[in-house]
């Protein structure tokens, strides 16, 4: 079975989706910066409700292709985003909403940066000495739980999230499993955040973001660490006392 990671060999093609995805970041982080806020949202929740109580088989639609949109070209306003996806669809279905749209958002900038870089730099380390090799083959031996782990620790951007594991020739589905499954604690955090903003807009408040980081969200979020980190550890355990 291929890998549908295969990239062209010209490489002014090779790297026209991360340029493309660069510039639009860079106009994005430009112009959008005053639309993709709290702000925004607080002024437009009205209008916003009303379309999706007229159309809402289309909200979702346009809701899921914005977000993979923001997402894919790094634009500001994820947080936001998760936000909304909770505000406008409550807890569930929005965060189903929310993780599908960032899991195919981050899906396209490993694609991009497996198509631009990550094919020849993961050659260059697989044949390279030393530490470097270790620290590559250790990634290897415990792919699953390293790509869990990026996910659920909330101190790893999500942007690198997704360019380390295209370098690693990490493959396409372990990435996107991962990716979808690894989300969905946070995501579900903000998404439940979102669906109280009406009672937050009612009092004129701004939302808590930092609730992530209280300890009855951040405690069993921690514990997933660890699980996820267990594997890591008894392969380690195994390898000393191979020695």
């Amino acid at each position: 079975m291929t890998d549908m990671t295969e990239v062209p060999k010209n490489p002014i093609l090779k790297k026209l989706p991360l340029i493309v995805i660069g510039i639009v970041a860079v106009l994005g982080a430009f112009f959008l910066r005053d639309y993709l806020t709290f702000e925004a949202l607080a002024a437009n929740r009205e209008a916003l409700l009303a379309f999706r109580d007229a159309n809402y088989v289309m909200t979702a639609l346009v809701f899921v292709a914005a977000y993979v949109v923001i997402v894919a070209f790094s634009l500001p306003g994820a947080t936001i985003a998760t936000l909304t996806g909770g505000f406008l669809f409550a807890t569930f279905p929005g965060v189903l909403f929310n993780v599908t749209g960032a899991t195919i958002g981050a899906t396209a900038i490993f694609l991009a940066a497996r198509w631009g870089f990550g094919e020849n730099l993961g050659k260059k380390l697989e044949g390279s000495d030393g530490v470097v090799k270790k620290i590559k083959d250790g990634i290897h031996e415990n792919q699953w739980s390293m790509l869990f782990l990026i996910r659920l620790i909330p101190a790893v951007p999500f942007f690198l999230a997704n360019l380390i594991p295209s370098f690693l020739n990490v493959p396409l589905h372990r990435f996107v499993i991962s990716t979808f499954v690894g989300i969905i604690p946070g995501g579900l955090v903000y998404t439940s955040v979102g669906a109280g903003l009406g009672e937050v807009f009612a009092r004129g408040e701004t939302p808590n973001l930092g609730i992530i980081f209280e300890p009855q969200i951040i405690f069993p979020i921690i514990g997933l660490c660890v699980l996820a980190a267990l594997p890591i550890a008894i392969n380690a355990i195994r390898g000393k006392k191979g020695l």
